[in-house]
């Protein structure tokens, strides 16, 4: 167990207004949690302190060699005032799967989540209780070493920051529009794909403003060489239901393994519906576009949770889907895990995990 030292502000923020706006992103908390490692000592000195600029040596390893990762999830305001995280040990384990493929320390399941409870029960009261907000839980690890060389560092800080945000689609949920991208490619098997990184992410911009500039809002990757076959959305996981039968990219190592995906496939099966996880072809989602089985589209990820896709562009087709309307099967699968996230609906065991147990 971590014995976590407290460092409490004495000059707390304004905390957004009720009918303020929460950009995703922009607002951060009183505090973070800080935890150093060292080579030979291991991680140490966990601590909370107020929110502040992180002071680094120009020559510290991951501004030059990219070294760090990060999650992503969220905690929620239950029914009964209680703080609920949805699934963080999927957050853990893939955290330590990153650590892992960038030769970064991994943390004990046990203290990770020790240091998610600790810094969201600190600053709790930021937690909005509007309906779809929610308080956004950023962990990140990043190398610090003073060293000109390519090798993994021998210090790192693990750091968790904390930011309320508003609903993902402050107009309500509705269909977006996809780009599929046939020019650039952002993973490929055997690479970081499957790692949460910044190095993923930076790749993913040059098509994400071509797409901007074309009236989409997201990109959809093809794999890197046989550039055909479905791989997933920048933000996001990505599925297809044809012919009733809900269709997702397997995981093959380029693919980041989302939370939300695990999950829309678990309820999937509980409700009946037939889920494959299988190579997937542009060219057989167009092909059932075309025919009419291409039923609905959606996305799944932390922060929109299930994003219904209304259209998709591959080269200089577009084709609409479901008449650019929700499917039934995105809104309930939108409505039951943020019911369960909510405390709302009773999900599997484990999927509601409380701050304060």
């Amino acid at each position: 167990m971590l014995d976590i030292k407290y460092e409490l502000t004495t000059s707390p923020k304004q905390k957004p207004a009720a009918d303020d706006p929460l950009v995703f992103g922009t607002i951060f908390t009183d505090h973070m949690f800080m935890m150093n490692y060292e080579t030979g000592k291991g991680w140490h000195d966990a601590r909370i302190v107020p929110y502040q600029p992180i002071v680094l040596e120009p020559s510290a390893m991951v501004f030059h060699y990219g070294q760090e990762m990060f999650e992503g999830l969220k905690a929620y305001r239950g029914p009964k005032e209680e703080v609920l995280l949805f699934r963080p040990d999927k957050n853990i384990e893939r955290a330590n799967n990153t650590n892992r493929r960038l030769c970064i320390p991994e943390i004990p399941e046990e203290d990770f989540l020790q240091a998610l409870k600790a810094i969201v029960k600190t600053d709790a009261d930021w937690i909005p209780e509007k309906p779809g907000t929610s308080l956004y839980i950023r962990p990140f690890i990043i190398a610090t070493d003073p060293f000109l060389g390519v090798r993994p560092s021998d210090r790192y800080l693990f750091i968790i920051i904390l930011s309320p945000v508003g609903p993902y689609y402050a107009s309500g949920l509705k269909p977006v529009k996809i780009w599929i991208e046939d020019e650039y490619v952002r993973a490929i098997r055997g690479g970081i794909g499957e790692a949460k990184t910044g190095g993923n992410y930076v790749a993913s911009l040059k098509s994400q403003v071509k797409a901007h500039d074309e009236g989409y809002s997201q990109v959809l990757w093809l794999d890197g060489v046989e550039r055909k076959y479905i791989e997933e959305v920048g933000a996001m996981n990505i599925f297809f239901k044809i012919n009733g039968t809900v269709v997702t990219p397997m995981l093959t190592g380029s693919i980041l393994p989302g939370v939300t995906r695990n999950s829309v496939i678990q309820l999937c099966k509980e409700w009946g519906v037939p889920v494959e996880e299988r190579r997937i072809s542009v060219d057989e989602v167009y092909e059932a576009a075309m025919n009419g089985t291409l039923e609905e589209c959606f996305g799944s990820g932390t922060a929109a949770v299930i994003s219904p896709v209304g259209e998709l562009r591959f080269e200089e087709h577009r084709f609409e889907i479901n008449g650019g309307k929700i499917g039934e099967l995105s809104q309930k699968l939108y409505d039951t895990v943020t019911g369960i996230q909510l405390g709302k609906i009773q999900g599997p065991e484990g999927w509601s995990v409380r701050v304060d147990e």
